[in-house]
């Protein structure tokens, strides 16, 4: 299987869903970064994207969200972040073996905002462009960028991948701010955003995380207005809920897919899940967007 952007427009394809927090559902250590699992835990790692593929996906995300390397030193990790970022793309290659499913390599924020001067763009280039080599070298079909909330970071960042690689890049913001939740914290707005993406030469666009899959219909509405590219969308099952300290997201594979027809319908081209949810909630997308077919609307 192959990233093929052309093929994407007008078909619906199932990707995985969280990974941190079902990562600590298994039993790693809910203080320690979960990335890390990589190196240490590498049979979770792999067992949860080979259920993953089980439950339908077909995109699955490396474990290497925050492995950047100011995050790895703020932590005082002592694992490399070339060896945490290519170790992650291996083992969801291993996962994926012979079976018809893409490994997106994930790369999510820095930490630090642009707009306030506390990075450099020629350091925030070679940070992006560290991760995305390793995750190159590990056998990634393609770059993820996603929950940025600054659209200027997520655009040095898809152009520092694209200098950087010879992989598609998926870019995904995180909207979850103004009346319809169409805007990112720092006041991005998602048409605003696809538009300068595309222009920017990403290969696709979407939203992912924000304040749960009830909120994200109006996001998908003015995202697919604004650009013809394929659309990725990963909203949260829910909002969490505190118990014990723990965050706990109570939000069923049900409630969770109940969302998606109309998702789908605004155009919706790689749905699954962030934050809350599992490979039950995937299985429910993937027999969602089975039945979908069966009906003879497009795949």
């Amino acid at each position: 299987m192959k990233f093929d952007r052309e093929a994407l427009v007008g078909q619906v394809w199932v990707a995985d869903g969280g990974w941190s927090t079902q990562l600590h559902r298994r039993g790693f250590p809910p203080a320690v970064m979960a990335e890390t699992a990589n190196i240490t835990h590498p049979e979770l790692v792999v067992g949860l994207a080979s259920e993953y593929l089980d439950a339908g996906a077909k995109f699955i995300t490396t474990n290497t969200f925050g492995a950047n390397r100011w995050n790895l030193e703020r932590r005082r990790i002592e694992h490399s972040p070339a060896d945490v970022n290519r170790r992650g793309a291996e083992l969801a290659r291993e996962a994926v073996g012979d079976r018809p499913a893409l490994v997106a390599g994930s790369i999510g924020p820095s930490g630090k905002i642009l707009a306030i001067r506390e990075a450099k763009e020629d350091d925030l280039r070679r940070l992006f462009a560290e991760q995305a080599s390793a995750l190159a070298d590990g056998g990634a079909d393609l770059i993820l960028l996603e929950t940025f909330s600054e659209l200027a970071e997520v655009l040095l960042a898809v152009r520092a991948v694209k200098e950087t690689t010879s992989l598609p890049v998926i870019a995904s913001l995180s909207f979850d701010s103004g009346p319809q939740r169409t805007r990112t914290m720092m006041g991005a707005e998602a048409g605003e955003c696809a538009a300068a993406l595309e222009e920017a030469g990403a290969d696709a666009v979407g939203s992912n995380c924000g304040s749960g899959v009830q909120y994200a219909l109006p996001a998908v509405v003015a995202l697919r207005a604004a650009t013809k590219l394929p659309l990725w969308v990963k909203p949260n099952a829910g909002l969490p809920e505190l118990e014990e300290g723990q965050a706990v997201w109570r939000q069923t594979p049900e409630e969770f897919a109940s969302f998606f027809p109309q998702i789908i319908e605004a155009g919706a081209n790689i749905v699954g899940g962030c934050c809350g949810s599992g490979p039950e909630h995937v299985a429910k997308l993937a027999v969602l967007v089975a039945g979908r077919r069966q009906r003879g609307g497009k795949p």
